[in-house]
């Protein structure tokens, strides 16, 4: 259902959009039913004329038992939801699969940098790419991220990936994602950060190898002119 608002193009976004799911259908249905039986009551036992008002204390088995099965109810969803919600946190958050590139991405007031390997493989060296605000990804591409802030607190979101990560200042946080399908998209800081908090956007641009490989030569005339689609930045 949320992907029929937003694209879901990471390999676990499905599994978070089918937990928003199964959460908003068992939260609806125990609404809608305690709702319906509320306005029921009140037609039900609507004031009549000659009918003495009935004081119930709720301390007798009869009475006490429309509190405590649909709480047991609830609770026997509340599992569902759990099991669920724990297997996909494993998947994004302890599991880190081992990455094909990797991408430092730095929050500051109020911008992105996005920062990748250049054709030595290796960070911190004259051919590392740093982009302002634009991430060029490439498709079906096992990703790492090194994400971090200069100065206060930040939050790394990309809605097509389901990745909402915060960004911490004095710390280095490494997450992945792989993405499913192409196209741009928004990204944003999805924490107040300051009077700049709302133009800090970004745009991600998901690639083929074709279209990727030309961009990363367009980057660096040199080097990686000479790369065909098929291989890969650290050969």
């Amino acid at each position: 259902m949320v992907s029929y608002f937003i694209p879901a193009l990471s390999t676990y976004a499905g599994d978070i959009d089918f937990i928003i799911d199964l959460i908003f259908w068992l939260v609806g249905f125990w609404f809608l039913l305690s709702e319906g039986v509320f306005f029921w009551l009140i037609v039900r036992y609507r004031k009549k004329e000659g009918v003495p008002a009935e004081y119930i204390t709720g301390e007798t088995p009869e009475q006490k038992r429309w509190i405590t099965i649909p709480h047991f109810l609830v609770l026997f969803c509340d599992i569902f939801i759990l099991y669920y919600a724990i297997a996909a946190w494993y998947e994004v958050k302890q599991n880190l699969p081992e990455p094909q590139a990797t991408v430092r991405v730095i929050g500051q007031q109020w911008a992105w940098t996005f920062v990748h390997e250049g054709p030595d493989g290796k960070f911190d060296t004259a051919d590392d790419i740093t982009e302002m605000n634009e991430l060029h990804i490439e498709v079906d591409k096992l990703y790492h991220y090194k994400l971090s802030a200069t100065d206060v607190l930040h939050s790394f979101s990309v809605p097509v990936f389901r990745l909402k990560q915060d960004a911490i200042p004095g710390r280095v946080i490494t997450g992945w994602w792989e993405a499913t399908g192409t196209g741009e998209f928004s990204i944003q800081c999805a924490e107040l950060c300051g009077i700049g908090h709302a133009l800090m956007g970004a745009r991600i641009f998901i690639e083929t190898p074709e279209r990727h490989a030309a961009w990363l030569a367009e980057q660096s005339s040199v080097e990686y002119a000479a790369l065909t689609p098929s291989q890969s930045v650290k050969e």
